[in-house]
């Protein structure tokens, strides 16, 4: 006959492993409950986020007024940058390393507000090459941005790769360029719908 001792023990050790699956199975009900409540704040605070963001864009609209043919403003590039961070954010995309203004007329300071001098859409400019023709904006741009020798705003750069034959496809082609430099760390943010090359800046340090 099997040994009575052996079976007791494993009895006992099979009850006390039932016992000790029953607790962790309700103890992970108390933790799928707790995870989809604190979803459903995370809900929340998305809405409230998102509500106060399109309360401070319509509140810099009307700050940073534009002038006739200038496209969007530099308020609502901005805000185009920062809803397009958040959503690659959501989706675990490093977030480009905030931006660090060296004091551009950009920056308001303090006193009067002293409003961003955006170069305007020129609505007649024609292409002159094809060079960009079929290029990607990032590629496109790094060109513009060596052959200029300094930063540009997206208007001047929307300007100049129209020239070089570039076809845009969006409504809103200067936002387009803005959202895709900013997400390409080939680039850096210098002001407001403004661009500079990276790797300018190692070269001029070395």
């Amino acid at each position: 006959m099997p040994d009575e001792n052996l079976l007791a023990t494993l009895e006992q050790g099979l009850r006390q492993s039932r016992a000790t699956r029953s607790r962790l199975a309700s103890r992970l009900a108390d933790l799928e409950y707790e995870a989809e409540r604190v979803r459903n704040e995370l809900n929340e605070m998305d809405a409230i986020i998102s509500s106060t963001e399109s309360a401070m864009f319509r509140i810099l609209s009307s700050t940073f007024a534009a002038p006739a043919n200038s496209g969007p403003s530099d308020a609502e590039i901005e805000y185009a940058i920062r809803r397009d961070s958040v959503a690659n954010a959501s989706r675990g995309v490093p977030a480009p390393p905030p931006v660090n203004y060296s004091k551009p007329a950009a920056i308001q300071q303090r006193g009067p507000i002293v409003r961003h001098d955006i170069p305007p859409i020129r609505p007649d400019t024609e292409p002159t090459s094809d060079r960009f023709f079929e290029r990607t904006i990032t590629y496109a741009t790094a060109v513009l941005l060596r052959e200029a020798g300094g930063p540009l705003h997206v208007n001047e750069i929307y300007n100049r790769l129209l020239e070089g034959g570039f076809q845009f496809s969006g409504q809103n082609p200067t936002i387009s360029i803005a959202v895709s430099l900013n997400r390409n760390r080939r680039f850096r943010k210098v002001a407001p719908g403004t661009f500079d090359l990276v790797i300018r800046d190692a070269t001029q340090a070395s």
